[in-house]
């Protein structure tokens, strides 16, 4: 029998916690890491500008994405959807999913259960300074990182229709 592990309380404010720049074209702001909830869940607040997109992808845990701001075209399974402010999506692990911002900018809360995916996304970021705004887009880097840490299997390209 295994013993249940307790995460210790946590009061984190946004300005407190780890900001880092997602090779994919993101600010994340880390609100609640694995080593902070037991591996229980991940939280990540991330900003996103206009017509960043991401490959058809999975993951090895459930991924909710919760809007609060903007719009975004979602890829879930085979079928889209306009996910707006206030709007929540739940990608089950292993389902092909991906998104495309469609507003201006987007800012959503990103909560991965459990939270077995954070080497993956630090392989795939790096930290960013409280007076940067932008960084490096490279989906090569966050391929490899998904092959070296898991956490991300690439499926295909993003399936949105070009302009």
């Amino acid at each position: 029998m295994s013993a249940i592990t307790t995460p210790a309380p946590l009061i984190r404010n946004a300005a407190d916690a780890e900001r880092r720049w997602f090779y994919g074209g993101a600010i994340q702001t880390w609100l609640a890491k694995a080593e902070d909830t037991a591996g229980t869940f991940l939280l990540c607040d991330t900003k996103m500008e206009q017509d960043k997109v991401t490959p058809l992808h999975t993951h090895p845990a459930d991924e909710s994405m919760f809007v609060l701001e903007g719009e975004l075209l979602v890829h879930m399974d085979g079928h889209e959807s306009i996910l707006r402010t206030g709007g929540l999506s739940i990608a089950p692990r292993g389902v092909p999913h991906a998104f495309k911002v469609l507003s201006p900018v987007a800012h959503v809360l990103f909560l991965h259960t459990p939270g077995t995916c954070e080497a993956f996304y630090m392989g795939a970021s790096e930290p960013l300074a409280k007076d940067v705004e932008t960084g490096l887009v490279d989906f090569d880097l966050i391929t490899a990182s998904g092959r070296e840490n898991g956490g991300f299997e690439l499926v295909g390209p993003p399936p949105f229709a070009t302009d």
